[in-house]
C-alpha cells in the first residue's frame, strides 16, 4: 500500500438509534440524526456529527432481520485501503476470514473482514467528497474530544496479530508496557503517530475485538453521564500516560466503548 492505513471512520451498530443518540449526547456531546437515510440497501443510516461540524463516523440500525441473523450491539472501525479486493484476497490467504466481500457503497468500496484471531473492521476504499480530494479523515485524533482517541486490540495472539497488522496495514510496533502476568500492552504507531495498542485476551473480553476510545472533555463528568444515561462503567478511570484518564463502559444498548480525556475536578 502507498502509505499505513489509518482509521477513517468507526460505526456504530445498534437496535435503538434513538436511545444511542441520547446516551452518547450526554456523555460526549455529539448529535445523531433523529431520521436515518435509507441506503441502497434499505439499511437506516445515520451520521455522528461532533460540535465543530464535523463527523465523528456513522450508526447503523440494527433491524428484527439482523438481530435474528446473529448482529449485535458492537462499535467497529474502517481501515482504508488502496484496492479493497486486493485487500480481500490477501487477508483472506492470511487466514482472516471474510464477512461481507467488497460491495460499492455511495462514498467508496467497503468489505468486511476478520483478522485470523477473529476482530472484526471494514477495509475501505473511500471516495472524496468533492473538494476534499486528498485529505484524510478527520474521525480520529490523538489529542481531540469528540473524535476517536486511541484503538486497543485484544486478541488471543499478540504476537500473530502485530504480523498481521505490520503486513496488511503498515503498521509499526514500538514500545510496550508491563502489565505484570496479564503480558504486554503493545503500542502500535501508524508512521510518527501513536494510534492504539495490542493486548491478551482477558477475563471480560468473549472474543478478540477492537475496543475504541472516545475522547471527551473531563472524564469525570463523562462518568457520571455514563451512569446517568443507562450505560454501565467495567472499568474505573484509571491515569494513563501523559496525566489523562480512560475509562470503559457498556452503552445502553450493549456496545463496549471506552473513553478518554483530563480529570478537571
Amino acid at each position: 500500500m502507498s502509505k499505513p492505513a489509518n482509521f477513517i471512520w468507526y460505526e456504530l451498530m445498534t437496535p435503538d438509534p434513538l436511545g444511542a443518540a441520547a446516551f452518547y449526547g450526554a456523555v460526549v456531546g455529539w448529535t445523531i440524526a433523529s431520521h436515518g437515510d435509507k441506503t441502497a440497501g434499505g439499511v437506516d443510516y445515520r451520521m455522528i456529527g461532533r460540535s465543530d461540524g464535523g463527523q465523528a463516523g456513522g450508526v447503523l440500525a440494527l433491524d428484527a432481520d439482523m438481530l435474528a441473523g446473529g448482529a449485535r450491539p458492537i462499535w467497529i472501525g474502517y481501515l482504508n485501503v488502496d484496492d479493497v479486493d486486493t485487500a480481500v484476497d490477501a487477508i483472506r490467504a492470511d487466514s482472516g476470514t471474510v464477512q461481507m466481500g467488497p460491495m460499492d457503497i455511495a462514498v467508496g468500496r467497503i468489505a468486511m473482514v476478520t483478522d485470523p484471531q477473529g476482530a472484526a473492521l471494514y477495509v475501505m476504499d473511500p471516495v472524496p467528497p468533492p473538494g476534499m480530494e486528498g485529505m484524510e479523515s478527520d474521525v480520529f485524533s490523538v489529542t481531540e474530544a469528540q473524535h476517536m482517541r486511541w484503538n486497543e486490540l485484544a486478541t488471543s495472539d499478540p504476537d500473530a496479530a502485530i504480523a498481521f497488522y505490520k503486513q496488511h496495514f503498515g503498521w509499526g510496533q514500538e514500545g510496550e508496557i508491563a502489565m505484570g502476568e496479564m503480558g504486554a500492552y503493545r503500542f502500535f504507531q501508524r508512521g510518527e503517530i501513536g494510534i492504539g495498542a495490542v493486548m491478551p485476551l482477558m477475563e471480560g473480553y468473549p472474543v478478540p475485538m477492537w475496543t475504541f476510545y472516545i475522547g471527551v472533555d473531563d472524564i469525570d463528568r463523562a462518568h457520571a453521564a455514563v451512569t446517568a444515561n443507562g450505560g454501565t462503567i467495567t472499568n474505573e478511570p484509571m491515569e494513563i500516560p501523559g496525566g489523562e484518564f480512560a475509562m470503559n463502559a457498556v452503552d445502553p444498548q450493549g456496545a463496549a466503548i471506552g473513553f478518554v480525556g483530563p480529570r478537571k475536578s
